[in-house]
């Protein structure tokens, strides 16, 4: 199902959005070395509830997971990229995260991703992994717009991920969201440009790039979730809630800092 939202719940959208960005922001505040991952999923669930709005990821049991997943968050580390399901493990200086958050609020969803490192170390490899998935966002989010086409945005992502020496995996990707948290159309990481559905205003998408250093090729962890790349290479992660407009695109996800420093507006 393509949901194209009216005005009125693209208002709420933007509500929803603006929690997702500033939970993530205050997540990251928080985790340092020695955090452990069910702290931050504690966090999270106290900040969600607080705001009166739901997980998306509590009762997520699609056919791909050993569900329900059962936690308010996704927070994967290193080689862990997608679905990592919180556990009792405590980060260490140098480690790499991931957040992915979906909140639901008044009827409507916002998903979004941020990957960082831990403490003080700043491992090149990490730094550049990190940066080029952050890169790809802005260029997906730059395309898009009235008129625009999936494979437009599909191939600003691969694009940057390619060039930066990256394999791109085409089995996880972006995806619609609006009244549920994940809707046609996908959002392929790599594509051609000038194919797939034509953007419209009211059209909100959750662009995800994510990469792994040397591999496309995934394994899943025992607990049936957690999503790693097959050798064990290092991981990254980055995705906002977009809404297409009338003129242009305009980001969901953005933390309070960030929208007040009106980043990332095409």
């Amino acid at each position: 199902m393509i949901e194209i939202l009216s005005p009125a719940k693209l208002a709420r959208a933007r509500v929803t959005g603006a929690l997702v960005g500033d939970i993530l922001a205050t997540l990251r505040e928080r985790a340092v070395v020695g955090t452990n991952l069910l702290e931050i999923d504690a966090w999270a669930r106290t900040m969600i509830e607080e705001a009166g709005a739901d997980s998306c990821y509590v009762d997520y049991a699609p056919s791909f997971g050993r569900g329900p997943f059962g936690h308010h968050i996704c927070t994967a580390v290193n080689d862990a990229v997608l679905h990592g399901l919180p556990h009792d493990r405590a980060l260490a200086d140098g480690d790499l995260l991931t957040l992915d958050l979906a909140v639901s609020l008044d009827g409507v969803a916002a998903d979004a991703a941020v990957s960082f490192l831990v403490g003080e170390a700043r491992p090149a490899e990490s730094v550049a992994l990190i940066d080029a998935t952050e890169r790809a966002l802005a260029a997906a989010i730059a395309v898009a717009g009235p008129d625009a086409r999936i494979g437009d945005l599909s191939h600003a992502i691969g694009s940057v991920l390619e060039a930066a020496g990256y394999p791109v995996n085409l089995e996880f990707g972006g995806h619609g969201i609006g009244s549920t948290m994940h809707q046609d159309p996908h959002v392929a990481n790599a594509g051609r440009p000038g194919r797939g559905y034509r953007l419209r205003p009211g059209l909100v998408l959750a662009l995800e790039p994510w990469a792994m250093v040397d591999t496309d090729r995934l394994v899943t962890d025992p607990d049936g979730w957690t999503l790693r790349s097959a050798t064990g290479c290092r991981t990254a992660h980055s995705e906002h809630t977009v809404a297409v407009t009338e003129d242009g695109v305009e980001v969901l996800t953005l933390s309070s800092a960030a929208r007040d420093g009106g980043a990332l507006r095409s």
